[in-house]
């Protein structure tokens, strides 16, 4: 469990960070147009950090939402099911399709981003940007999901054990009260 733990905050360190970059790209974002619009003048530099930028979002935090349980899912399915039933579920889908197909990405997304960072690959756009960072993103990103998809196996094996009793990775759904009385506690700090 310390190791999943370790995976975890690591996961939620960089998700933290990387919320910046959606701050900066509504900065550049908000900053390009005003330029465009009254100046009438732009960049494809701009327009191109906007989605690195979004790339980094995406790639750098999926895994913080898989250790969230916030991914996608059928839970009108996997909901009538136990909790033990859910696990197994679980489970089986990490070690039979999250990990082999990060595994693979992540196997052919470090020749793809070393081949670019060697040759120094630039925007086939006038003005744009170096390719590589962005293109390193995905063997950072998936390297990410490969480590908290251990840490949600071992969390899982640990439920299965009777270890910990699975709020490590259980998904709190706010229910319609608990949310109405968030709203007023924010209201009452203003």
């Amino acid at each position: 469990m310390s190791i999943s733990r370790a995976i975890d905050l690591l996961n939620e360190k960089v998700a933290n960070v990387v919320a910046y970059a959606l701050l900066a790209a509504v900065a550049i974002c908000t900053v390009n147009a005003l330029v465009r619009y009254i100046f009438n003048a732009s960049s494809n530099a701009w327009l191109e950090i906007q989605w690195y930028l979004f790339a980094a979002m995406f790639m750098l935090a999926a895994s913080n939402t898989l250790k969230r349980d916030e991914h996608v899912r059928i839970d009108v399915i996997a909901g009538r099911f136990s909790k033990r039933t859910q696990v197994w579920i679980d489970l089986f889908g990490f070690v039979f399709f999250l990990m082999p197909i990060s595994l693979v990405i992540l196997y052919f997304g470090v020749p793809f981003a070393i081949g670019s960072i060697q040759s120094g690959e630039m925007s086939s756009n006038a003005g744009g940007l170096i390719v590589w960072p962005a293109k390193l993103l995905v063997p950072a990103g998936f390297a990410l999901m490969v480590l908290q998809g251990v840490s949600e196996i071992i969390k899982r094996i640990a439920f299965l054990a009777g270890k910990i009793d699975g709020h490590e990775f259980a998904k709190h759904v706010a229910t319609p009260e608990e949310e109405i009385a968030a709203i007023k506690a924010a209201n009452k700090l203003q």
